[in-house]
């Protein structure tokens, strides 16, 4: 009996992954719609940042609630079950928004449920393999990593035969079928042997964790890495498109090519960092992502297209990589409450790093590459906040016990 149930979560790195890349599809796609969408309703390189980190706000105001209950719920199967039906009919509602508010409206409530999945499922995995933590996340990861390839080679076929509102209703159906899908699965899902409801005191001691110098400069490295890549996958099919003429669907190759390297090798960055540790590899992976972005702007004054391209690549790729290995560190760092703490992380990269895709919007209207330039100062700037901490070691004792 003890062996079943050891082995029954390890099972779901699959099913998990799948309903990650479910859930992703859609938000994740509306980059490379964007540039149609644009055209349709008459936006600027500001609105269009803007749209997006709509979007993200949206999904940050869902992150730390689903943490908190995945933590204190039993049952929480069911609730990550419901979160393929809040995405799917969001984004199918948003294919009708008939203007700039309205849609942006839409997609941030749609996000709300994408952002519910990611600590359910990422804390039942963090439980179940504590000694491979970035790995498992590294796996998870796969999923909603494949959607950014699949997903952009799929808008930009689409978008050559129909129009973006019906690819946005297309690229929904997904959502669909793994919500169908978890009326099985959510019965593998093992229950929390004990149950409560949320307090004044997981509120107190999450404020305890984050609120002192160690807790607030590891909130700097998170969020000047998440408006880094923020900055970087929000302009990178406007700039293709509108700077380099490229077409939608060949908008979506590139795009897909950059994703997939990243998706590719964040399993293997979150394994060795599993053993080397997670600063050396997060200040690595962050000052190599920063040296790639601010590269672009010297190979496109040298019309070396083939060296914006590999640059772009390996900026997206890297900063996806450490994604992970980010993760990971800030379960060890908080020391319990997982789904807090990771709720508490992905409400950071979505809530404040999606003021990089406004503020690379921002800088592009003067000149687009300005866009990579930001990204890679704030990639440099994740670099030095986690030089002034440690990641390796769990919080104090009197922390954790909180």
């Amino acid at each position: 009996m003890t062996q079943n149930m050891n082995r029954r979560p390890r099972s779901l790195l699959l099913p998990f992954s799948a309903g990650h890349f479910a859930n992703d599809l859609a938000p994740v796609s509306v980059l490379v719609l964007a540039p149609a969408i644009a055209v349709d309703l008459g936006l600027s390189t500001m609105e269009v940042g803007l749209l997006i980190a709509i979007q993200s706000w949206g999904a940050a105001l869902g992150f730390l609630p689903a943490g908190m209950l995945a933590d204190v719920v039993s049952n929480r199967g069911r609730l990550m079950l419901i979160t393929f039906w809040w995405v799917a009919v969001g984004h199918w509602l948003a294919s009708l928004a008939p203007g700039f508010w309205w849609l942006a409206v839409l997609l941030a409530i749609a996000g709300f449920g994408d952002a519910a999945w990611h600590p359910l499922a990422t804390t039942i995995l963090v439980q179940n393999d504590p000694q491979r933590r970035a790995q498992a996340l590294g796996i998870h990861a796969i999923g909603g990593t494949f959607s950014g390839v699949i997903g952009p080679l799929l808008v930009g076929f689409l978008l050559t035969v129909i129009d973006w509102r019906q690819t946005l209703q297309i690229i929904a159906l997904p959502g669909v079928l793994m919500g169908v899908a978890f009326f099985v699965i959510a019965k593998w899902i093992p229950d929390q042997p004990t149950t409560r409801r949320v307090s004044r005191a997981d509120f107190s001691a999450l404020a305890q964790t984050w609120l002192n110098g160690r807790g607030l400069r590891i909130i700097a490295m998170i969020s000047t890495y998440h408006m880094a890549l923020a900055a970087m996958i929000s302009m990178i099919p406007l700039y293709l498109q509108e700077f380099h003429g490229l077409s939608s669907s060949e908008t979506g190759i590139a795009y897909a090519v950059m994703v997939l390297t990243g998706a590719i090798g964040q399993p293997f960055v979150g394994r060795f960092s599993d053993r080397v540790g997670r600063r050396k590899v997060i200040i690595l992976g962050n000052g190599l992502a920063a040296a790639a972005a601010f590269s672009v702007r010297f190979f496109e004054q040298e019309g070396w297209f083939f060296a914006i391209m590999g640059a772009l690549l390996i900026g997206v790729a890297l900063l996806e990589c450490v994604r992970s290995v980010i993760l990971a560190g800030v379960v060890e760092y908080a020391g319990s409450r997982e789904g807090a703490t990771l709720g508490f992380a992905f409400s950071l990269m979505d809530g404040i790093g999606a003021f990089g895709a406004v503020l690379a919007g921002g800088v592009a209207s003067f000149y687009f590459s300005n866009a990579f330039l930001l990204a890679g100062g704030l990639a440099l700037l994740a670099v030095l906040a986690c030089f002034t901490v440690s990641l390796q070691a769990p919080a104090a004792p009197e922390m954790r016990g909180l």
